[in-house]
């Protein structure tokens, strides 16, 4: 039998896929990496949607028996399967907390990594993308394919950049949102190991997950995140691999009661820019309305509304429905003021 526990299927320019790697290194799991598309990407169960990160287990004959793809739900499955090293905090309210900044790490933050490789103004980050990402799963592709498939992924994903947001009208929004992120980690990794505490949540590797292709892969928002926060650029480098990291099960969280200033900087940006983004979405998709509208940072942002978000809306909210009535409170008192609110309202 072979000597792991679990088999990840991704890419090296997926941040997703590098967040879920980052995850099983942290957690102490035994893995195996496999590239998408690669001469190794083979003897997996269909999956249900043909997306990357996939997760694949093995049954006790160690044949594999089983996928799942979608990297929040992964990390939730492996903490069924795991209880060492968990990403989970004890305190009910700063998991929520933990689960909101994961979301914005997946869901927005995203939108500046996808704007940073693909908009029309950076051509650089273009024709890097273009060029690399063809041979991850084949570094000897012979020249001729290697244009094909360079120019096919290029054509395709410059043309689906208004799909996500990064059009000329956003471009301020989002990149603003980029460095006001920037400029908040700066301040709290000053002091802080990690956005709760001296260990890492799922906030942190969602975050790390865009910060992977941001710091490393696009050559703009490389050197705008060097010269911004370079604390980052070095958290990004430690939480690609924390399997060194000791921790003391269940301790090293912040709680309720001392959450720093820079997190609360940090649910303040997310109150101002994701929050009214999944309102306008939630409300474009029940008045099937094609084009969502809102407010972000007193200017008008614009984009097709996308059913997955608005799921992403739902599981907040019944994240904090199942929070007991005492954490409910708290959760609204710290989160009074962020934008935050906004969210749960009506819950």
């Amino acid at each position: 039998m072979s000597s792991w526990d679990v088999t990840l299927v991704g890419a090296y320019g997926s941040p997703y896929s590098i967040k879920m790697r980052a995850v099983l290194r942290y957690r102490r799991i035994s893995h195996r990496w496999v590239v998408r598309g690669s001469k190794e990407d083979q003897g997996f169960p269909k999956p249900p949607v043909a997306i990357i990160p996939m997760l694949a287990f093995r049954d006790d004959d160690g044949d594999y028996s089983e996928v799942m793809v979608d990297s929040s739900p992964q990390i939730l499955r492996l903490e069924e399967n795991y209880s060492a090293r968990s990403l989970l905090p004890a305190d009910p309210v700063i998991g929520f907390f933990d689960h909101l900044i994961e979301d914005y790490g997946d869901e927005w933050v995203t939108k500046m990594m996808y704007h940073y490789r693909w908009h029309h103004t950076y051509v650089d980050a273009i024709a890097k993308a273009g060029n690399m990402l063809p041979l991850m799963s084949d570094n000897q592709m012979n020249p001729e394919q290697h244009r094909e498939i360079r120019d096919f992924i290029t054509k395709r994903q410059m043309n689906r950049t208004a799909l996500v947001g990064s059009t000329d009208q956003n471009r301020d929004v989002i990149e603003d949102s980029f460095i006001r992120l920037l400029t908040t980690l700066e301040t709290h990794l000053t002091e802080h190991q990690f956005l709760l505490g001296s260990r890492p949540g799922r906030g942190d590797f969602g975050l790390f997950g865009q910060f992977s292709q941001l710091f490393f892969w696009e050559p703009d928002s490389s050197l705008l995140a060097a010269r911004q926060s370079p604390r980052s650029v070095i958290w990004a480098y430690q939480v690609d691999d924390l399997s060194s990291l000791e921790i003391s099960e269940n301790e090293g969280w912040v709680t309720r009661n001392n959450l720093p200033e820079s997190l609360l900087s940090l649910l303040t940006e997310i109150g101002r820019t994701y929050a009214p983004f999944l309102i306008a979405n939630e409300q474009a998709i029940e008045a099937e309305d094609p084009e969502l509208s809102c407010l972000i940072d007193g200017r008008e942002y614009k984009q097709a509304p996308f059913a997955y978000q608005n799921k992403c809306l739902n599981w907040i909210r019944e994240a904090f429905r199942q929070l007991s009535a005492d954490d409910q409170q708290a959760v609204v008192q710290i989160l009074s003021g962020t934008g935050c609110e906004v969210l749960f309202a009506d819950v």
